[in-house]
């Protein structure tokens, strides 16, 4: 899922626009609690400060989203909840108007990330967990991307290894429940796209897996290279293709 969406709307700016009914300063400047109804149909109630949304307070956009929590010189900031339009949710930590910290999002498919954010993006160590399929992914992040170590765990196996833009690559181990590991190695194959595809991208990416052993179970340490096992006789080619799962 991506991490930009129907939230991307902006608070209007206050200062003295719109309807104003609560406290206000010496210099006849809002301040302390009070209620407003600006120009462009959005509301707001709650903390103000010299003019400005600071403290707790609660924006309703007029297409129905809203953001329940604290604000800082009328930008979203520190813990707050957004609930969009579509149904999705977001809960945790804002800077400037950005979801940046650590925070839980709700998608409108089921699907949730637990873990780090950076400007609005997942980036850091966070888990997204598949509704659908129940299947998980824990590990690295950058810019929205799976990158880095990572676990991508489903019912009966897992994988361990490296991601690069949503992608298994180089190697890696999946590791089954009846007790062995099967090593080897993802590497990317390209896909052409037809002509319509052309002129967005020449190129999709198709992991492949090549398998080269089978051992006993082993500690797996993220971010740590072990060289590979000494090669045996190879199993089985492929696997079901099941790494790859980027939202």
């Amino acid at each position: 899922m991506s991490d930009l969406g129907s939230e991307e709307f902006e608070e209007e700016a206050e200062n003295d626009l719109g309807e104003y009914e609560g406290e206000r300063n010496a210099a006849g400047e809002r301040h302390g609690h009070g209620r407003a109804r600006l120009p462009n149909g959005d509301t707001y109630e709650g903390e103000y400060a010299n003019g400005l949304r600071n403290g707790r307070g609660t924006y309703r956009f007029k297409n129905g989203a809203r953001y329940i929590g604290e604000f800082f010189d009328n930008k979203k900031h520190g813990q707050g909840v957004f609930m969009y339009p579509d149904g999705s949710k977001y809960e945790g930590e804002w800077v400037g108007d950005q979801r940046h910290g650590n925070g839980v999002y709700y998608y409108v498919n089921g699907d949730t990330y637990t873990g780090e954010w950076l400007n609005h993006y997942r980036h850091g160590q966070g888990t997204y967990l598949y509704a659908e399929t129940g299947s998980k992914y824990v590990g690295g992040w950058v810019n929205g991307q799976q990158e880095g170590a990572a676990e991508l765990i489903h019912l009966n196996h897992r994988y361990q290894g490296k991601f690069v833009n949503g992608n298994p690559i180089g190697r890696g181990k999946y590791v089954f429940n009846i007790g062995c590991e099967q090593h080897g190695e993802y590497t990317h194959l390209d896909q052409d796209k037809g002509e319509e595809e052309e002129e967005e991208e020449s190129q999709s990416i198709i992991p492949k897996w090549k398998a080269k052993n089978i051992t006993k179970l082993t500690l797996w340490t993220p971010g740590v290279e072990k060289p590979p096992p000494p090669e045996e006789p190879p199993a089985a080619e492929e696997i079901p293709e099941t790494a790859g799962l980027s939202r």
